[in-house]
């Protein structure tokens, strides 16, 4: 069998005109897979560089296969199966500013560079203030985008025509809007001058995004079968379903640049993309997030094990009917039609999405996905939800790192698993209870509101006491 890349795979040759921060399956899964379809219609010429946003990633996989690797979807689309297996080639180079900080800045001096994506995950798109020292590389996501934007304003010697189309699809409100405010904030912590902030935030052009694909991420159970399939050794290949969502707020120097609505696929340039946001971060994220905890706890592995699981589907559909779906200003029958798709794609049978994969960064997660219909349901009902207290509690336990004797390999921002690590310190459940939810640094909020502590200090104890799946049924029980 012939290994995957460009010496054995008849790849398209394009300039690299767009950067993307993240290797992660999900921007190779969706943003690269619209892109290869755009290239393919003729409706764009252009490739991706690849940058990594962290210390540790998958560069070197990427880098081993000349930027080639396998896209499989699989789901069912009017009734009938649909598969389909599409190597894409458009990742053109591939660069790790922490190794390679000149070659990464090297672009920012590129004429061809236009646009720009990323997925740093809802923990990326953060003002650290300590990042002040742009000769090396920068700790965060918006640390490392302002140096490049101050590389490429620097030797362009602030041209006003050549700011970027800026494109990010990390799943927090107003993703564009809050890079922007970001960066523009670390700008003045920098001590930039007022002309460089003035063409930051003038030239370069900022939307927001909202993106919808499950993407399990690499068919560990099938990926020999798929290479047979497809005749080619492929270490990257990653699966995702056939449901895809790409809403883009209108912005006509983004449109011109990047006519992602061009190319026949579900991509959408709307004029307020708080509606579909506000729909689906709510109902699949957040219904994502509550049930990890919850499943996992309770010996289940993945997300379509979850909800046929009596109990944890349950919840989960209870969740999103009593709890969800009420806060979201649409009319009630789209809501619940969008409500019944997601718990469809969540059963598809041809996608094993394992709850694991969506823990990561679980705790900015609940607060970005849970906590919006936590607040809305309180304005409007005037009472806490229950369903949102009890995943609350499941997320305070599943941080205790244990499911039965196994530990559970964490993994959060080292903020966020400092914290959980004190706070199982604490022997006494009310006041560590307390602790957690007075955390406003974490939550943005102080949830110690009403009887809420008394709630989840008693669903605590339950979990840690008679074990999860008792603690779900008694909870769902109670009606």
């Amino acid at each position: 069998m012939k290994e995957l890349n460009r010496a054995n795979y008849p790849a398209a040759e394009r300039p690299i005109k767009i950067l993307q921060f993240g290797e992660g399956n999900f921007l190779r899964a969706f943003v690269d897979w619209i892109l290869q379809g755009l290239n393919d219609k003729g409706v764009i010429n252009a490739n991706v560089v690849v940058v990594q946003p962290t210390p540790h990633g998958r560069i070197g996989e990427i880098a081993a296969q000349d930027g080639l690797y396998t896209v499989c979807l699989e789901g069912i689309e009017n009734g009938e199966r649909v598969q389909s297996r599409r190597v894409i080639d458009v990742i053109g180079d591939v660069a790790d500013p922490y190794q390679q900080y000149e070659k990464y800045l090297g672009y920012a001096k590129s004429e061809e560079i236009e646009t720009i994506v990323s997925n740093t995950t809802e923990a990326g798109i953060a003002l650290d203030e300590t990042d002040t020292d742009l000769s090396v590389c920068p700790k965060s996501f918006p640390g490392k985008l302002l140096a490049f934007l101050k590389a490429r304003y620097d030797h362009f010697g602030g041209a006003a025509d050549k700011g970027l189309a800026i494109i990010p699809c990390e799943l927090i409100d107003h993703n564009g809007d809050e890079l922007k405010r970001i960066l523009r904030e670390l700008a003045v912590i920098n001590g930039m001058d007022d002309a460089f902030i003035q063409w930051l935030t003038t030239a370069n052009h900022f939307t927001n995004t909202l993106v919808d694909r499950i993407v399990p991420g690499y068919p560990k159970d099938n990926a020999a079968a798929i290479c047979e399939e497809t005749g080619y050794n492929d270490v990257n290949i990653v699966k995702g379903e056939v449901f895809h969502l790409w809403v883009l707020q209108k912005e006509p120097f983004i449109q011109e640049r990047l006519p992602a609505d061009k190319g026949g696929l579900n991509v959408i340039f709307a004029d307020d993309i708080t509606p579909y946001k506000q729909r689906k971060v709510k109902i699949l994220n957040g219904s994502h997030t509550a049930m990890v905890p919850i499943a996992y706890l309770c010996g289940i592995d993945t997300v379509r094990e979850a909800v046929t699981d009596e109990d944890a589907g349950e919840f989960v559909r209870r969740l999103a009917d009593r709890e969800i779906k009420p806060t979201i200003d649409l009319p009630a029958d789209e809501v619940s039609a969008f409500a019944a798709s997601v718990m469809e794609r969540f059963m598809n049978p041809f996608i094993r999405h394992e709850l694991m994969s969506i823990a990561l960064n679980s705790t900015t997660k609940f607060r970005t996905r849970l906590l919006p219909s936590y607040n809305d349901y309180r304005e409007r009902f005037g009472r806490s939800p229950e369903h949102i207290l009890f995943a609350l509690a499941a997320m305070i336990v599943f941080f205790r790192g244990k499911r039965g004797s196994e530990d559970i390999k964490l993994a959060d921002d080292a903020k966020y698993l400092d914290f959980w690590r004190e706070v199982w310190q604490i022997s006494d459940i009310s006041e560590l209870t307390k602790t957690v939810l007075s955390a406003e640094d974490i939550w943005q909020q102080d949830l110690d509101e009403d009887d809420n502590a008394e709630k989840v200090a008693r669903y605590i104890k339950s979990m840690t006491e008679n074990g999860m799946r008792a603690a779900l049924k008694a909870f769902l029980s109670e009606g």
